[in-house]
Formats: C-alpha cells, structure tokens, sequence
C-alpha cells in the first residue's frame, strides 16, 4: 500500500516549489530507492495535465562510468544531457543513493574533470524551474545514526513543513540584510568577517530544496578576512571532511586544514575559485536540530550558518566563478559551543536565537 504522505509531499513538490502548470514539461530523476515518490510524482504530474519525463539513476553504474571515462566523453555527455534539459520547463530530482560513499575511491583528478565538464549543465538547471529533494534511505539513516523508520518519519514530516508560514517569516531578516553592509560570525575557533553590501538577499523556503529553510547571499569577494572552524562533518564526493578550519585573507584561502587534508587541497585547487567564497547563509529550519551527514539538511539546521567555497549563485552573484558549490556549516546552538553573528557591530543572533524583536518569528517555537 502505498503511503499517503508521498501523494502529499508531491503535490507540495509539484503545486508550491515548481508551481507546475498544465501542458508543461518536467523531468523527473531519481535514483532507485525512491520508485515509489517517483511514481507518486508522475500520476500527480498526469493529474495536472503536466507531460512528465522520468530517468533513473544509479551511483554505482556512475562510479563504473567515471572510472573509464575521458574528459571528452563528459563534455559529450553533459551536451546531451543539456539538449534534454533545454526541452522542458522544470526539473525534479530526487537524490535516494544506497551509499554515499560510493565515490569515495574515484581519483580526485577523475571528479575535478567531472566538476569541470558539469559546469555548463548546472547553470541551465538554475535557469529552469527545480527542486531537488532528498529520500530516506537505510544508508542515509545509518549515516544520521538513526533507525531506517524513525528518519523516514523524520525526513517525511521535515519535506512536509509549512514552509509558507516560513517564507512570510523571513521578511524581516531579508530587509535587514538588504540594508547591511559588514558581517561577522564568531564561535569556538571562529571569527570571519566579511562585507555584503550590494549582494541580494534571497529566501529559500520550499522552492528550490527539500528539506528548506535559510536566507542566503555572497559575500563581497575579496572582502572576507579571518578564521572559520567547522563543527559539522562534511561529505563530498564520498569523502568524509571532519574539524576542517579555513583562514581568509582579503577573500582568498590562504590555510586549510581537515582529517583529510591532501583532499581538501586538491578541492581548494580544483581551480582560481575554488578558494573564495561564493554563498552566506544562515539556517532557520526548526525541525532540523543536527547533522545528517548530508549537506541538503545540515545547511538548514536552526541555528546555524554555512558559507559555500566556489561557485556564487546567479541571483545573489558576487562574481565568482567555479566549477564547485561545496557547502560547509557551522552550527552555533549552545549544544555546539554557540556563537554570534553581528551585522554592522549589532548582535543579531547569540547561539542560534535571534535577539531582535523584528526577528523572533525566525525562532523555532514560532515556526513549528
């Protein structure tokens, strides 16, 4: 039988993060432990008088390809996969992988050139209307050290949130972004400061990822300066990235260190900027309190923020460019050694509670 919550987690999907009309195209791709959403997902997209598309995915037939395969085949495939794209109003992709380290023994070198050739193809994704889901899996579950029903209850109720009622209370922090010109960030082993004046503030409540939940912006480019420790494990491609520390100097990465540091260094080298930031968020979601070990709901934790080395988005652009997105959070609640952040020397939020009035609607007893 199937569960009544996927036919509500995909009209969520279809109807407020893609508000996907009638006689549009979307592509919907998964991989193969989330069958059963896909389906909810294409009788839901019939019902709309949508024209769905669907593709499956699987990590290990793409460890097996990327272990074999030549630069050129990847600029082949990602030109393909590009005139697919262009045919279709929207996208959906629902992330299910069995093992998340599957990569984990793919050559740095053989992901960078991946990165690299995928650059293209990223940005006409952003260009469409997506969202981009993550499903419970057993492995995922393992990873956030929880029974396989008690994370798929969480990460169903998480998807389901009201995140309407989340949008209309981000309002507020928007404005004062808008009108803020320098930032600093402490807590244990952290104190960055950096500009983002000029730099739009955008919301992301439920449009664009499943699970959602925080106001994001870019740094000025050149303008962040100090030092930023990381309390939340970070995996990418495979790689598992603990207690990693970044210094800035006028924007750059000038001293990294993590438990693995030689892959850290070869992400910061993937190329010139990979090693300034291109994203500053904070996190608001009151139904995330810690790490899943998986960035789509880490960076939304209540209470804290994240910054991404690479790649700036479109929409809040501060001219960096990448072929990487590689988000890393630091979680400031007092369970996590706390923290501040300050905009324009006036505490904002002290581990992980906003202190202004205008703000405490962003609180998680006002958004629950």
């Amino acid at each position: 039988m199937k569960d009544p919550r996927l036919d509500k987690l995909a009209a969520s999907l279809l109807d407020y993060s893609l508000d996907l009309q009638p006689g549009e195209r979307v592509s919907i791709e998964g991989e193969s432990g989330s069958i059963d959403l896909m389906i909810a997902l294409v009788e839901a997209a019939y019902a709309r008088g949508a024209v769905p598309f669907v593709e499956i995915a699987d990590e290990r037939l793409q460890r097996a390809w990327l272990l074999g395969a030549t630069r050129e085949q990847m600029d082949l495939r990602v030109s393909w996969e590009m005139n697919r794209v262009k045919d279709v109003e929207a996208t959906l992709s629902v992330l299910a992988g069995a093992n998340a380290s599957e990569l984990a023994d793919v050559p740095g070198s053989v992901l960078e050139a991946s990165h690299l050739a995928a650059e293209p193809l990223m940005e006409l994704h952003l260009k469409k209307k997506w969202v981009l889901l993550r499903y419970p899996t057993p492995s995922a579950a393992q990873a956030a050290g929880m029974s396989t029903k008690a994370f798929e209850d969480f990460c169903l109720d998480v998807s389901t949130l009201d995140y309407a009622r989340m949008d209309r209370a981000m309002d507020p922090l928007v404005d004062l972004m808008s009108r803020t010109d320098r930032v600093r960030v402490t807590a244990p082993g952290t104190d960055l400061s950096f500009s983002i004046k000029g730099i739009p503030i955008l919301k992301a409540a439920g449009k664009n990822n499943i699970p959602d939940g925080e106001i994001y912006t870019a740094p000025v480019r050149e303008s962040v300066n100090g030092t930023i420790s990381f309390n939340t494990p970070s995996l990418e491609d495979g790689v598992t990235y603990e207690r990693m520390r970044l210094t800035f100097k006028d924007g750059r990465v000038v001293e990294s260190d993590a438990g693995e540091p030689e892959r850290l260094r070869m992400m910061l080298d993937t190329d010139e900027g990979s090693r300034y930031l291109g994203e500053f968020a904070l996190g608001v979601n009151p139904r995330i309190e810690r790490p899943m070990k998986d960035t789509l709901y880490d960076e939304k934790i209540g209470g804290s923020i994240h910054v991404a080395l690479g790649r700036a988005y479109e929409e809040a652009d501060n001219g960096n460019r990448s072929s990487i997105h590689w988000d890393l959070v630091l979680i400031q609640t007092p369970e996590w050694g706390g923290g501040e952040i300050y905009f324009d020397d006036v505490l904002v939020r002290k581990d992980g509670r906003f202190v202004l009035p205008a703000l405490e609607g962003l609180n998680p007893e006002n958004l629950t």
